[in-house]
């Protein structure tokens, strides 16, 4: 049983944090990944730009999770990398390596709701998921695309988080997110996530083969799409530091 407590006796903060503490319990232990991904950007008028990437990602026991993104396509983007140390207590480290400007450049927490790469996801997108960063609250139960949900508030902890709230549905059997609002500091809706095709890995771990960004301000849109993924690969520490910017290719 998720709840030791009846759910009568739970506030709605304490039964919102309980959610998200089994949501994160059941996806410890996947170690490393490796993943071939494209990014599609769309405007508002629906034209599209394709991006390809790999994406290595690292579980830290005790932190926040690592990962870098590699861009391999198109040539204007070709070799530019994005390093991520998410933290559950402090400000992410976040770097870019521009392959133009052959530097690495660190990106100032103030600057984490700007725009990864020019799509309609953040910088503070990127991050691992740490319960740490969020005040939660359980709404409601509601059924989204047929399935019982749980639909809780995360209140970002972070002074500089471009959001006031995100509002989450999380499914009842397998504690997956399959839709997520993004509120803007003034309480405005902002962009909505909606996450499909779930996989499997493993006998444990779920995971998302395409992620969707709507902005509902501006009208444009973002599609990250998984072809290949696979865990557990070997990776380690010395795979995820700033050289590692440098190198990637």
């Amino acid at each position: 049983m998720l709840f030791c407590t009846s759910a009568f006796s739970q506030s709605a903060q304490e039964k919102g944090l309980a959610i998200a503490k089994e949501q994160k319990s059941r996806d410890e232990g996947w170690s490393d990944s490796v993943a071939e991904t494209s990014m599609i950007l769309r405007n508002r008028q629906g034209d599209e730009t394709e991006r390809k990437m790999r994406v290595k990602s690292l579980e830290v026991i005790d932190d926040g999770d690592k990962g870098l993104t590699i861009f391999d396509q198109p040539l204007d983007v070709k070799g530019t990398a994005f390093l991520n140390f998410s933290h559950p207590l402090e400000p992410d480290d976040q770097w870019m390596f521009l392959p133009k400007l052959k530097k690495v450049k660190r990106i100032q927490s103030k600057n984490k709701s700007g725009p990864f790469m020019g799509s309609e996801f953040a910088f503070e997108d990127m991050s691992s998921f740490e319960i740490e960063k969020f005040k939660f609250t359980y709404l409601r139960d509601e059924q989204y695309q047929g399935m019982d949900c749980y639909v809780v508030e995360q209140v970002p902890l972070e002074e500089d988080s471009g959001y006031s709230k995100n509002i989450t549905w999380v499914d009842k059997e397998h504690y997956r997110v399959f839709k997520s609002e993004y509120y803007d500091r003034k309480g405005s809706l902002l962009k909505v996530l909606t996450m499909h095709d779930y996989q499997l890995f493993l006998d444990k771990f779920w995971r998302p083969m395409e992620l969707r960004m709507d902005n509902r301000q501006n009208g444009k849109s973002t599609d990250l799409i998984t072809h290949s993924l696979e865990f557990k690969t070997g990776l380690s520490e010395n795979d995820f530091d700033k050289d590692s910017l440098m190198r990637a290719r």
